[in-house]
C-alpha cells in the first residue's frame, strides 16, 4: 500500500544562537524544506510538532493519522512561532524563541537545540504585511511578537513612518532592528508590573500622525484586547486595517488557549460591537 503523504515538514537543526537572555535563534535547513514556501508576508508562522516520548506514532508519521487513530492524551502537541526569515535558495527557515528557563515546552526545546536535531513543521500560515500605500504604521507587541515586528520593519519601504512599542523584561532584552522606514522605536521595560501593562498605557497616550494608519498588535492577550477597545472605539481604526490578536494568554498553556480562543475573539466581538451600537 501507498504512504500517504506527510502533512508536515522535516528540518534539521543547522545552528542556534542566544540574542539576548531570553531570546534564542535556532536555524532550520534540510532536505525535508524543499516543499517550503512564504508567500510575502511578515507575520508567516510555522505550528513545531513534539512528539511525546515513549509513544509509538502511526507510519508513516503524521499529525492528521495521530489525531484520526490515537486518544487525545497521545496526540502531538503543537507550538506556533513566527518565521523570522525564510531563504529558499540555501533552504534556511529562521525562528525566534521567547526562553525563560524550563517553562514551556519549546523556549527549553530552544535553549537545548543542537546541530542534528530533527525538527517536524506544520505550515507556513499567516495573514500580515505592512501596506506601503498606508500613510504610517503601528507596531506594538511583547517578546512573543517580536520577530514578525522586526520582519515588517525590514519590508517597510524607504522612510516610511511608523510608530514601534516594544515591551520586554528590560534593556537586556534589547535587539538590533534593521530597517529602511522612518522607524520611532520605544522600548518598553516591563520589570515587575504585569504583561501589557507598559505597552497599554504607551499607545493610549501616544500622539497619532494624520492620515491612514496600519497597525498590527500582537502579544498577551490581556493587554491585547485592552488595545483593541482602545483602537476600535477611541481611535477610530478600522478592522481592516487592524491585525490584532493574542499569541497567547497568561496562565494557560498553548493548547489550553487553542481551546479557548474562539470563544474568547466571539466575546471581545461581541462586546466590541455593543460598545459600538451605544
Amino acid at each position: 500500500m501507498a504512504e500517504k503523504p506527510a502533512d508536515h515538514h522535516r528540518g534539521v537543526v543547522l545552528r542556534t544562537e542566544r540574542l539576548s537572555p531570553h531570546m534564542v535563534r535556532v536555524v532550520v535547513g534540510g532536505d525535508g524544506l524543499a516543499d517550503f514556501a512564504t508567500s510575502g508576508l511578515t507575520d508567516h508562522y510555522v505550528k513545531i510538532v513534539f512528539p511525546y516520548e515513549g509513544v509509538r506514532y502511526p507510519e508513516p508519521f503524521s499529525v492528521k493519522a495521530c489525531r484520526e487513530t490515537m486518544p487525545r492524551e497521545h496526540w502531538p502537541r503543537l507550538r506556533t512561532y513566527t518565521v523570522r526569515a525564510w531563504d529558499p535558495d540555501t533552504r534556511e527557515l529562521t525562528l525566534d524563541f521567547v526562553v525563560h528557563g524550563d517553562e514551556g515546552l519549546a523556549g527549553p526545546w530552544a535553549d537545548r537545540a543542537a546541530p542534528g536535531d530533527v525538527v517536524l513543521l506544520l505550515g507556513p500560515g499567516g495573514g500580515y504585511a505592512p501596506d506601503p500605500e498606508a500613510d504610517w504604521h503601528l507596531l506594538v507587541g511583547d517578546e512573543s511578537a517580536l520577530p514578525a515586528i522586526a520582519a515588517s520593519l525590514e519590508a517597510l519601504p524607504e522612510g516610511a513612518l511608523a510608530h514601534v512599542l516594544l515591551e520586554v523584561d528590560g534593556p537586556e532584552d534589547e535587539l538590533k532592528l534593521d530597517t529602511a522606514a522612518d522607524a520611532r522605536i520605544a522600548w518598553l521595560y516591563r520589570g515587575d508590573r504585569p504583561v501589557g501593562e507598559v505597552l497599554v498605557k504607551a499607545v493610549c497616550e501616544l500622539e497619532f500622525p494624520d492620515g491612514d494608519v496600519h497597525a498590527f498588535v500582537h502579544g498577551e492577550a490581556g493587554f491585547v484586547k485592552q488595545l483593541r477597545r482602545h483602537l476600535r472605539l477611541e481611535r477610530g481604526v478600522s478592522l481592516d486595517r487592524l491585525s490584532i490578536s493574542g499569541y497567547w494568554r497568561a496562565g494557560v498553556d498553548d493548547e489550553g488557549w487553542r481551546a479557548l480562543k474562539r470563544d474568547w475573539n466571539s466575546q471581545v466581538e461581541a462586546e466590541e460591537s455593543a460598545a459600538i451600537a451605544s
